[in-house]
């Protein structure tokens, strides 16, 4: 059975829901059982793509609150609690039922709650008297935010600033990588699997495969462990192969222009927990879903603009035919609405033309609904040039530089200052030498529009660090690093390292290639030096060597620490479907990023550093 994650912890859920009982044959809650959910808003953001608020009903579910909200007592009714193990929703709990705001209490973590936090519920019920309303405790594991089947984010926000923050401790930087491997380990908790582990040497991608590695190890040696239905067949069933990367393995993907259509909707109207609001067409703001209930979005998410263009006329006008032969058939009008005033055919006909109403009606809701994106859409593309930066930066990866005519009348044209701001940073990214007197071209230009440039100089210093490290004798490459180490804690990264290698002449991103090559689990000197980390076998063999990799993996998971995006999501998707036999790629990060977000963590990193600053000082070009 492929690994569907947002399956999984539809079902986590259920069961939650049914207060922790197996769920009955139509994988609901029981109903008969009314009950008050309460979650925090972290675990509402969880299940927010997961369950619409009509579903919760079928649940059993009459009433659900936030759990800082003041809330009324509600008696004879048990209360599920959906929250993060921690401080302040502990203390709210011992109050709400010290208060006997509900019959009964089941408390459900989002992740493992920590003893001591045990020890304060314990104390602070009993102080209270009511430690006879807490009836259950679980920990569930679902830290972790389900987009699509294949597509999660541990909603942790700015991990690449905090990584990446020169001022960072060890500490810090040590906490930020258990969260991340907290998180992670929910995931694997809720697929049930352990997974063979592959990353980059170095920086944030080893420190939390090493961490995860051992997370894994201390989880597997307690009896109960939460892998235990896939140890006892461990030989005859295929572990997948987890991929973890550092977003500087390819800077270039998180700030680029796209021209396809689920990362133009989500980069340019910002698609959040798969809902958009976009302005209507008679005005006033329309809200849209958009997840794996709208077929028209999984079929075309992946085509460039234009083809969505043309699919959705395609479908209108396939709407309009099968709505003329329903009319014909019944002797309607021959409208093209289909109000169902005009049904006085026979009755057969007239029974067709009953069933096939609520299939055509939804048809065009959904037509409809992408019509309005696609035009809001059109309309941003135009006034901002899209289709152009998209083109024109591609071609620079590819080609490794630009004519710098055309590079400043880019600058010095259409587009939003962050459009303008994104562009220069991919011809910095994608320059094998710097050129000095094209970059302070660049950065007079952007000063001209009033750009911020405090990200294009960050991504300039790396670049420049990069350069001085490739030419550098080993003498004083030693003294660079270390230099740039203390400097930039883990951005080191090859952020550049030899654009060539950021892209294949067919286009793939790196990333993708790396991926399609672990999966194979040949030898291939593109990834010959990654880490392995297998939790299930002893610990001298982890580290390195692949004897024990039995590609191909029918199976991946990769993970982007520092955030990813929908381009990386569509490239490992296409992948996946590309491969004979078809093979499953599940892809997350951190947190899930427009190209503006993640110019801003760039942007936030160079003021840190005291580079940049306000767009009118010249002496930020220095």
């Amino acid at each position: 059975m492929a690994l569907n994650l947002r399956q999984r912890q539809t079902e986590c859920f259920t069961r939650m829901l049914n207060l922790n009982q197996p769920v009955n044959a139509t994988g609901t809650a029981n109903e008969e059982v009314y009950k008050i959910l309460i979650f925090d808003k972290f675990c509402q953001n969880i299940l927010s793509p997961l369950i619409h608020v009509k579903d919760l009903r079928k649940h059993g579910v009459t009433l659900y609150f936030l759990i800082d909200k003041d809330r009324k007592p509600v008696h004879d009714v048990p209360a599920v609690y959906f929250v993060q193990p921690n401080q302040t929703n502990i203390q709210r709990i011992i109050a709400d039922a010290s208060r006997s705001l509900y019959d009964s209490f089941h408390l459900n973590f989002s992740s493992s709650i920590p003893r001591p936090l045990l020890e304060d519920l314990a104390s602070g019920t009993l102080n209270s008297d009511s430690i006879h309303r807490i009836l259950k405790v679980h920990d569930q594991y679902l830290e972790f935010v389900s987009l699509e089947d294949n597509l999660f984010s541990l909603a942790q926000k700015s991990s690449y600033v905090q990584l990446n923050d020169p001022s960072a401790g060890d500490r810090e930087i040590e906490e930020i990588i258990e969260k991340i491997v907290g998180g992670l380990f929910c995931v694997l908790a809720t697929l049930a699997v352990v997974p063979i582990i592959r990353c980059p040497r170095g920086g944030p991608a080893e420190m939390v495969a090493s961490a995860l590695d051992q997370r894994l190890r201390d989880h597997l040696l307690s009896k109960n462990n939460l892998f235990t239905e896939g140890g006892n067949f461990v030989s005859s069933f295929q572990r997948p192969i987890l991929c973890i990367f550092d977003r500087n393995f390819e800077l270039s993907v998180g700030i680029q222009h796209d021209f396809r259509y689920r990362p133009l909707v989500h980069d340019i109207l910002g698609l959040k927990l798969n809902r958009l609001s976009v302005q209507g067409e008679k005005g006033g703001m329309k809200s849209y879903e958009l997840d794996s209930s709208d077929p028209f979005w999984v079929t075309n998410g992946s085509l460039e603009f234009p083809e969505v263009a043309l699919e959705i006329e395609n479908q209108l006008n396939k709407y309009k035919r099968d709505v003329d032969e329903v009319n014909k058939r019944t002797g309607g009008t021959g409208g093209t609405e289909f109000d169902g005033t005009d049904l006085i055919g026979n009755t057969k006909h007239l029974m067709n033309a009953v069933n096939s109403l609520p299939e055509l009606t939804e048809r065009k809701q959904v037509i409809d609904k992408h019509t309005n994106i696609a035009t809001v859409l059109l309309g941003e593309i135009k006034d901002r040039s899209l289709d152009s930066y998209a083109k024109k930066e591609d071609e620079m990866m590819v080609r490794g530089g630009i004519d710098r005519n055309e590079l400043l009348g880019v600058l010095r044209g259409k587009g939003s200052k962050i459009d303008k701001l994104r562009f220069a940073i991919i011809y910095l990214i994608s320059s094998e030498t710097i050129n000095q007197a094209e970059v302070e071209a660049v950065e007079a230009a952007l000063r001209e529009s009033e750009v911020e440039t405090s990200a294009f100089q960050y991504v300039k210093k790396i670049k420049s660090l990069n350069v001085s490290l490739a030419s550098a004798n080993s003498s004083s490459r030693s003294n660079i690093v270390d230099w740039a180490e203390k400097l930039y804690g883990q951005s080191l990264n090859a952020v550049t390292a030899g654009v060539k290698n950021l892209l294949s002449n067919d286009r793939q991103l790196a990333l993708t290639r790396t991926v399609d090559a672990m999966m194979e689990g040949k030898p291939n000197p593109e990834v010959d030096s990654f880490l392995v980390f297998d939790p299930r076998a002893p610990k001298s063999s982890s580290g390195t060597g692949s004897s024990h990799l039995k590609g191909p993996f029918k199976e991946a998971i990769v993970f982007m620490i520092g955030g990813g995006n929908y381009v990386e999501y569509g490239s490992l998707q296409e992948l996946s479907q590309q491969q004979q036999p078809i093979k499953h790629v599940i892809y997350g990060s951190t947190e899930i990023l427009t190209g503006a977000e993640f110019v801003d963590q760039l942007a936030l990193l160079g003021q840190k550093m005291g580079l940049g600053g306000a767009p009118t000082a010249s002496s930020s070009t220095n």
